[in-house]
């Protein structure tokens, strides 16, 4: 096995003295009270800049490990939210002020639809983090998870640093939150109806479940205190509920990564699976189910005698037997993408909706806009028995539109709830596109449904009706299922990013990672690094692709293949340096990143991805 030691990178210093580029945003600034705000207005105070997209679950986990830091410094940071969309959906104003509200977002956000701040500071992948000093400089820069005590330990020399030198400011920030606005529902997630024709809807962004009345609009009951938490009758953002055959519902406590169920008859609330901790790399992936740590399940469904859950978190499918206790990884490899074929070899993308329908279960699969499905392996599929994955809806990560047809040139956008319907044919709530859509596995054709939805994220039939949750207008919406299909307009899109201009032939590829102040790579027990490489399309690399534990990797190029995505996924793991600690606190670094690239002559023979530090 290799060493694991990353090449040599210049570690994150504050003597570069890299002048942080302004803060442009065509779409202004929310969370300010109407302010807007260049960073000569934020003299003296750290700033922390998150780059992050409403979409990416990656940047959802981020917002939720700057909490404690963004409350413990409130006086001296100010973190600033740049939202840099993926989809033409997040580049819309109000989509970037619902998800602001949404989730919680307790800081300014600049709406930047066009990129321009992305650009100005070269991020490459969703989440980034950028540290700016009291004076006004880069001082460190951030991809991926799991860099929150990195940044608080660097937000406290730098608070020392600019005592000391009377360049800091402390006071309040520039952050106002905007009114509340009464509703029933706050964006609502998921839905069911319960045996006396009652739905329980997950209120999401109130942490709590509802109870309304077969009128969809009167609430019969709140469940839960309306407070994020992870105590006996607490929720945080929950989302997918499943029927269980005992009666009791089962939650997907999201961003308590955990499994929750609901008594309608008793009001009882029970944790079954997740620790309330986050999974990371390297954790157990199976066992009891209250000693393994799960990863932002988005929803559930009961199929094949046990629960399967989507865990967005991993973009992997996971299932919890109640019979036995246990939780267990289905299908998905962590890999982020879209790969068909045996459970174990698939790659799914930010999996968010599941439905049971006799022989298969339907996926929404968000990050790629597919649908696809889970049955069980047949003659031809390479294997005797266990599960496949296949797509039936769906072109990969890049690829979105609203486009009705024959199912191989259809495109969703950002589905993430799919229902099935009667007739053997499934609904998918194609949420960016404000819809919902049908698939139909007996003609291989996707029509429309409705249009003039907002954010629709999941449905269930009620008799002859379709109730859509209609997330981004906070209700529930009856639709009576209609018998021709809606005429749209054909759109495709795919995300705008500038290409990397890379050299045929030999290209080489750095991750940059500087272990954090006070940490070292954690070598006791083998590598603490992962570097996984892999491209689209797959005939982009002619040498390089796979798996290693090095942060550096000789690519080749093939030749005749002018542009494509390289796919890179990065891990590190650190831990205090101290030989006088014989349990040093460890921590785990990872990120996704998909490059553009475009082959040219004058392009560059040398690709840099920071992790963590400065020196691309």
């Amino acid at each position: 096995m290799t060493d694991a030691t990353p090449a040599p990178a210049s570690p994150p210093s504050r003597r570069a003295r890299v002048r942080a580029p302004e803060l442009i945003g065509k779409g202004g600034w929310l969370n300010t009270g109407e302010m807007s705000y260049t960073l000569a207005d934020l003299r003296g105070r750290v700033v922390i800049l998150d780059f992050w997209t409403f979409c990416c679950i990656n940047c959802l986990h981020v917002l939720d490990e700057l909490r404690e830091l963004e409350e413990k410094h409130r006086d001296t940071v100010v973190i600033i939210g740049v939202h840099s969309p993926k989809f033409v959906h997040e580049a819309e104003h109000q989509s970037v002020v619902d998800a602001v509200e949404r989730y919680g977002v307790h800081h300014p956000v600049l709406d930047d639809p066009e990129l321009a701040t992305w650009k100005q500071y070269a991020v490459r992948a969703w989440p980034t983090l950028v540290v700016i000093d009291p004076e006004g400089y880069v001082v460190a820069q951030h991809a991926g998870e799991g860099h929150a005590h990195a940044i608080a330990k660097l937000v406290e020399e730098l608070e020392a640093e600019h005592a000391a030198k009377g360049t800091l400011r402390r006071g309040d920030g520039p952050y106002v939150p905007p009114e509340p606005v009464a509703t029933g529902l706050r964006f609502p997630g998921k839905a069911l109806v319960l045996p006396g024709g009652h739905f329980l809807v997950s209120d999401s962004t109130r942490h709590q479940l509802v109870e309304l009345d077969a009128d969809g609009e009167t609430v019969v009951r709140r469940i839960g205190t309306g407070v994020r938490g992870f105590g006996p009758d607490s929720f945080s953002e929950p989302q997918g509920l499943a029927l269980l055959p005992d009666g009791k519902v089962i939650v997907a406590d999201t961003v308590n990564h955990a499994l929750r169920t609901y008594d309608p008859v008793s009001g009882a609330i029970e944790t079954v699976a997740g620790t309330g901790r986050q999974w990371w790399q390297g954790s157990p992936t199976d066992g009891p189910a209250l000693e393994v740590d799960l990863s932002s399940p988005w929803d559930v469904a009961w199929w094949a005698d046990r629960v399967w859950i989507a865990m967005a978190g991993v973009h992997q499918l996971w299932t919890y037997d109640p019979a036995t206790g246990t939780v267990g990884v289905a299908a998905g490899t962590t890999n982020e993408g879209l790969v068909d074929g045996p459970a174990a070899e698939a790659w799914f993308a930010q999996p968010s909706g599941l439905a049971a329908a006799g022989d298969r279960l339907w996926i929404a699969d968000s990050e790629t806009s597919a649908l696809r499905y889970v049955e069980r392996a047949g003659e031809g599929d390479g294997q005797a028995d266990g599960f496949v994955i296949r797509t039936a809806v769906g072109a990969g990560l890049f690829d979105f539109g609203h486009r009705d047809g024959a199912a191989e040139q259809a495109l969703l956008q950002h589905p993430l709830g799919v229902t099935a319907l009667p007739d053997g044919s499934v609904a998918v709530s194609d949420t960016y596109n404000h819809a919902l859509r049908r698939y139909d596995p007996a003609t291989g054709e996707v029509t429309t449904l409705a249009t003039d939805l907002r954010e629709p994220s999941d449905a269930v039939l009620v008799g002859e009706d379709i109730v859509v949750v209609e997330s981004a207008r906070h209700r529930l919406t009856r639709l009576r299922l209609p018998e021709e299909a809606v005429k749209v307009e054909a759109v495709a899109h795919r995300t705008q990013r500038e290409a990397t201009e890379v050299a045929p032939g030999a290209l080489r590829l750095d991750v940059v990672f500087t272990a954090p102040t006070g940490q070292k790579l954690d070598t006791r027990y083998g590598p603490s690094t992962r570097l996984l490489v892999s491209a689209t399309p797959p005939g982009l690399l002619a040498e390089g692709d796979g798996a290693g534990t090095d942060l550096h990797r000789e690519l080749v190029l093939a030749d005749g293949v002018t542009e494509g995505v390289l796919h890179v996924s990065a891990m590190a793991a650190s831990c205090d340096d101290d030989p006088a600690n014989e349990y040093p606190a460890c921590h785990v670094h990872q990120q996704d990143w998909g490059v553009p690239v475009r082959v040219g002559d004058t392009g560059t023979s040398r690709l840099a991805l920071v992790l963590a530090g400065l020196g691309a």
